[in-house]
């Protein structure tokens, strides 16, 4: 890990709070720990609700007295700008037709297992979510804005705790297929919009290939998931009290960080032990490129490498709840962060504002909101106590 990091591992009051009780041994599959269809016996019923007592967090605050950095304006709680029929994107700051801008994006659990390689529909994804799951496997979740050609997604796993909680911060709909019994509560609450493969739902939403075997087959198509929608009756447009996520930069405008405490970033190493991945730097186009399992990340129906503008480690406490080997990540109560965009690095922190249905925003050292480049962000959920595994340069 960079050397800037580890000072400010140190200096964060945050990483005195652990909830470590065992670390995966890096050689389990994520599919084994349970049946998934929410009905297996677990040894606690409350494991996990204890473990989220113990994270839990309802900060409010007036965006009034919100700063961010350049001079900006933070935009928590404020009206989105106009133009016609444009509207701002919440995903990616950009422009977008008010038909898509306005509507609730789609959150769908992606299969990162390497038998299931190359994904389909992944280079449409405007923001994308990476966590490790049971024997560090990792998981994924792609939310997509703008997603009404795509015929194959997927293919599509199974939902974790958290990856609920990262899909709230959008005010999406989750898609998802199966789910361990310690999710069922999560699920049924009716903040909740989702569309499980295992519910009535299921074989309108999602359909299984033949080339692969299950769970590795299950993908999800534009067309099914709006008959899935009508279905359950969601509301397709987003909340009157959504507050987004993003502060981004203005047309025209790039941030590249050149605070005191930046420091070269084209190099990235996540540090999750099985797939390895890493992101590569294109000064050309100011992208970072995705590679794991030693090779480039492709979206298996068009070719396309992933590669999004903005990079950000989410550092977060964590604690194994069963001896299955289930994990809880808060995503809640605050942690350490690291923004990567444009060659550069700076870090700072995270915390959720407004609860189970609110977002994480980030903050600079000195407590302003950090600005993002417009574009697609991935961010990865890191297990703090895995910061030295870690490599930017």
């Amino acid at each position: 890990m960079h050397k800037k990091i580890l000072s400010v591992l140190a200096a964060v009051a945050f990483s005195s709070v652990l909830f470590l009780t065992a670390c995966g041994n890096g050689s389990g599959n994520a599919g084994n720990a349970s049946v998934e269809d929410g009905s297996e016996t677990v040894s606690d019923p409350n494991a996990y609700s204890n473990f989220e007592n113990s994270t839990s967090s309802n900060t409010t605050i007036n965006s009034s007295l919100l700063t961010a950095e350049y001079g900006y304006d933070s935009s928590y709680g404020m009206p989105r700008e106009t133009d016609g029929n444009k509207i701002r994107s919440y995903l990616t700051g950009k422009w977008v037709d008010k038909s898509i801008g306005e509507r609730r994006p789609i959150a769908v659990m992606l299969n990162n297992i390497e038998a299931a390689q190359p994904m389909s529909g992944t280079s449409k994804a405007d923001v994308f979510y990476e966590c490790v799951v049971e024997g560090s496997l990792t998981r994924m979740m792609g939310i997509f804005e703008d997603w009404d050609d795509l015929n194959k997604i997927g293919s599509v796993r199974s939902c974790r705790n958290y990856f609920v909680y990262y899909a709230l911060e959008f005010d999406s709909i989750y898609c998802h297929y199966g789910q361990s019994a310690y999710a069922m509560p999560l699920l049924k609450q009716d903040f909740v919009n989702n569309l499980s493969g295992l519910s009535s739902e299921g074989d309108t939403v999602f359909y299984r290939t033949t080339d692969r075997v299950e769970p590795h087959n299950a993908y999800a198509s534009a067309k099914g998931i709006k008959k899935g929608i009508e279905m359950k009756g969601y509301d397709t447009n987003y909340s009157s009290d959504y507050k987004g996520k993003f502060t981004f930069a203005k047309d025209g405008e790039t941030i590249v960080p050149d605070s005191d405490d930046a420091y070269k970033a084209t190099h990235v190493e996540t540090g999750y032990l099985i797939n390895k991945p890493w992101f590569d730097y294109n000064e050309k186009d100011g992208k970072y490129y995705r590679f794991q399992y030693g090779d480039k990340q492709v979206d298996g129906e068009n070719n396309e490498q992933l590669a999004v503008d903005n990079v950000i480690l989410q550092y977060s406490s964590w604690e194994q709840v069963d001896d299955k080997g289930y994990l809880g990540f808060d995503c809640h109560s605050g942690g350490y962060m690291t923004y990567i965009t444009h060659g550069m690095a700076r870090n700072g922190t995270w915390i959720r504002f407004d609860g189970d249905q609110g977002s994480v925003r980030y903050f600079d050292s000195e407590g302003k909101e950090i600005v993002i480049n417009q574009g697609k962000t991935w961010i990865c959920i890191i297990q703090d106590t895995m910061g030295d595994k870690v490599v930017i340069n």
